[in-house]
């Protein structure tokens, strides 16, 4: 059990480590921390932090670092999120405000913060499987090209191009509208692929009019209806790894893979839990599972008009924890408000 005392000093090891990149000793610790309490009663803390894995020498007679356990132990007890500054909050403002489609934004939302922590950004998509399907639209633009609209109740809107072999008559395409009402308006996307799956591979309707045009219009709706439930990532600053390559205490490479492929950082985001104000951290040794046991993770949900998804960071286990839990928390507030205002002026 570790006293009210050790756990300050486990902060003030941990906060001198992140600042310098140096072991941290006792003496130090009595210079710049105002304990009141001499260099040899810090040290009998330090001891026990160390019997409890929390710090660990990592030379011979040298000072303290923090542990994956100890920084652990260091984020579950911050007293409180550190406020982002005026300037970092007119950083976050200055790269999301502006018009722009759902893409657009988060690519905008990963570079603000990768500026503001220097770490890799990462922004979740949102998943749009339990959405319901509130309208789908045929536009025929002639030489056999039909665009093909896909509306959701979450304000999600869809847009793409079907190329077929010619054009319909208006009662051709009236009926192939309600073809597509029918089995998909007032739907969730989920149950909308099923029963797609079930029309295209009903063979007694292969004989209908223009069923070729047809069949290949609505397997054009169902990859849209597919990429809407599809989890994906969107990533910035990857070249601070290399920049930060001394934090690491052994190779980068699985960091990189891991971007690279985005499955790994999708399951982890996936099953990281969030405190009751929405801040989840997962440190070293437990991205062990997946790989990443070189790695930190911090990150806050954000709400995309009831559809919830996640916004983080990923670095080194020596990071500023504070700061970047309030800067993912600040982001995924900025990005909730967006894009509620967003779905209100639809």
């Amino acid at each position: 059990m570790v006293s009210e005392r050790g756990l300050q000093v486990l902060r003030a090891i941990v906060e001198d480590y992140v600042d310098t990149r140096e072991p941290v000793g006792s003496k130090a610790i009595v210079e710049r921390h105002a304990f009141g309490v001499s260099a040899a009663t810090i040290r009998n803390d330090m001891a026990l932090l160390e019997d409890e894995e929390l710090i660990a020498a990592p030379h011979t007679s040298s000072g303290r670092v923090p542990t994956d356990k100890g920084y652990r132990v260091f984020v579950d007890h911050l007293a409180d999120v550190r406020p982002l500054s005026t300037a970092q909050r007119t950083a976050i403002t200055s790269f999301l405000e502006g018009p722009g489609d759902l893409d657009d934004v988060l690519a905008r939302t990963v570079r603000a913060l990768t500026q503001l922590t220097g770490q890799v950004a990462i922004v979740q998509y949102p998943s749009f499987a339990r959405a319901n399907v509130t309208h789908v639209e045929l536009v025929q633009l002639g030489g056999g090209r039909m665009l093909v609209i896909v509306v959701t109740d979450t304000g999600r809107v869809s847009q793409r191009m079907a190329f077929v072999r010619d054009d319909f008559d208006e009662a051709d395409l009236a009926r192939i509208r309600a073809e597509l009402g029918t089995l998909l308006v007032g739907r969730s996307v989920r149950d909308g692929l099923t029963r797609i799956a079930e029309r295209l591979g009903n063979a007694a309707v292969m004989t209908a009019p223009h069923e070729a045009a047809t069949a290949e219009i609505v397997r054009v709706v169902a990859e849209e209806l597919d990429e809407f439930r599809q989890d994906r990532l969107v990533m910035a600053g990857s070249a601070t790894l290399a920049r930060r390559e001394a934090d690491f205490r052994g190779s980068i490479y699985p960091l990189l893979e891991a971007i690279e492929e985005q499955v790994t950082i999708l399951r982890l985001m996936g099953e990281m839990v969030a405190d009751e104000k929405g801040l989840a951290a997962s440190i070293g040794r437990e991205n062990e599972p997946f790989g990443l046991s070189e790695a930190s993770v911090v990150a806050s949900d954000y709400d995309a008009t009831g559809s919830r998804a996640r916004v983080g960071i990923m670095g080194p286990t020596r990071m500023d924890y504070p700061t970047n839990l309030a800067a993912v928390r600040a982001v995924a507030r900025y990005l909730t408000r967006m894009l509620e205002e967003d779905e209100s002026s639809r």
